[in-house]
């Protein structure tokens, strides 16, 4: 137990300030949020806008089993995504410092999260038999810019 001063200012938190993976899982966590918003789509990947605060997006995305994103990175944004339901896989093409190009490979299951920074290029795709929830965190837009990977020269945007 403790004391708090009579003249104490209690001040809101700053959700920016929280890493995108604790926002992501507090949103994937509380199923009321967004429950009503969950829908499938047989021909591409489901999303809706959970939450907006002029510093952060969160949204919501299904996706049904072979539906994934193209190659893209999110410009200048920064984010996190979580995995509520499902398996996704996430491939991150990028150069290594001595100039080989890397591609790596991430499995991901309920729980499990991933963290992107500008110019971070991934793509992310439903591989499982069934169909997958994920909630994304985005600061500094959603904006997408598409890649082709190229095995000798890495990411080349379109």
């Amino acid at each position: 137990m403790f004391a708090v001063p009579d003249n104490t200012l209690v001040t809101t938190e700053n959700p920016a300030l929280r890493h995108p993976v604790r926002v992501a899982l507090e949103f994937a966590a509380d199923r009321d949020r967004w429950r009503g918003l969950l829908r499938y789509d047989p021909d591409e990947r489901f999303s809706a806008l959970v939450s907006s605060d002029g510093e952060q997006e969160i949204w919501l995305m299904s996706w049904l089993p072979g539906q994934h994103t193209d190659l893209h990175d999110h410009a200048h944004s920064s984010g996190a995504f979580t995995v509520v339901s499902g398996l996704l896989t996430e491939t991150v093409g990028r150069r290594a410092p001595d100039g080989r190009v890397v591609t790596e490979v991430h499995s991901l299951t309920a729980g499990q999260s991933r963290v992107f920074g500008p110019g971070y290029v991934h793509q992310v795709r439903n591989d499982g038999p069934d169909p997958a929830i994920s909630v994304h965190v985005y600061r500094g837009g959603r904006e997408m810019r598409t890649y082709d990977l190229d095995p000798l020269t890495g990411p080349v945007a379109r």
